[in-house]
């Protein structure tokens, strides 16, 4: 998928390709699973992969479950004084171009910088106008009453009133990304909800899904028995501990 047109916020050398999306059935698929984050997370294990983040670090900002694919962000802290930036009216954070170059149904996902605000409520209501499903701050967000107001979701590491307009700059968009010490690249697969987040490499998806659907069988197996009368601890067992 091609470069859509620039905000010009951000040179065009540094703005990525928005790989292919993902064929939607697999992200439906997902979507019909329960405690999802939790089941992708265990199926990540399996495959040796890491990408799990619990909601104690990355918290959100409402009780959403999300699916969908990224786009990246990279900001970094400007070695000038913020007042420096505000006497120039000077700044080069650019979450716009982020959310600019998301497709609806997408989500940004934003290496940030910490204690400061890389997302606000303007931005929040943009990325909401456009489409996008969600935003993951590695950093700081603000105006998180306003993006509950208009049923934006926002994960993120810290909340904070400051603002990063003066204080960071967006150095690249698509490109790869630590969150959390986790490596996410533009078109891998976000799931989000209130017990964490889970980045899941684009190449991996259709076997992370299928592993997900067995695992889920299972354990529904197990729902099963505990609404069942006359249940033994033996069929519990018998059920956690066979072959799956």
């Amino acid at each position: 998928m091609s470069i859509r047109t620039l905000t010009g916020r951000v040179p065009q050398a540094q703005v990525k390709d928005n790989p292919d999306p993902i064929a939607p059935g697999l992200i439906e698929r997902l979507k019909k699973l329960e405690d999802l984050s939790g089941l992708v997370s265990d199926v990540l294990d399996e495959f040796g992969l890491e990408g799990t983040v619990g909601s104690t670090t990355l918290r959100p900002s409402l009780d959403k479950t999300v699916v969908a694919t990224v786009v990246t962000q990279r900001n970094v802290r400007q070695d000038v004084t913020a007042f420096t930036n505000v006497s120039n009216r000077s700044w080069k954070m650019s979450e716009i171009e982020g959310i600019n170059q998301c497709d609806p149904g997408q989500a940004l996902v934003i290496e940030g910088v910490p204690d400061v605000s890389n997302m606000g409520g303007l931005m929040a209501a943009i990325a909401k106008y456009q489409g996008l499903a969600a935003a993951i701050v590695d950093g700081g967000v603000r105006d998180i009453g306003s993006s509950r107001s208009i049923d934006f979701p926002v994960w993120s590491r810290h909340v904070t009133p400051l603002t990063g307009k003066w204080r960071c700059t967006t150095v690249e968009v698509n490109g790869t990304v630590n969150i959390a010490g986790c490596q996410v690249n533009a078109g891998d697969l976000l799931v989000a909800d209130e017990t964490g987040v889970c980045f899941v490499p684009r190449a991996w998806v259709e076997r992370v899904v299928d592993r997900c659907e067995e695992i889920a069988q299972y354990e529904e197996r197990i729902n099963v028995l505990t609404k069942r009368e006359g249940s033994t601890m033996q069929d519990f067992l018998e059920s956690l501990y066979g072959k799956i």
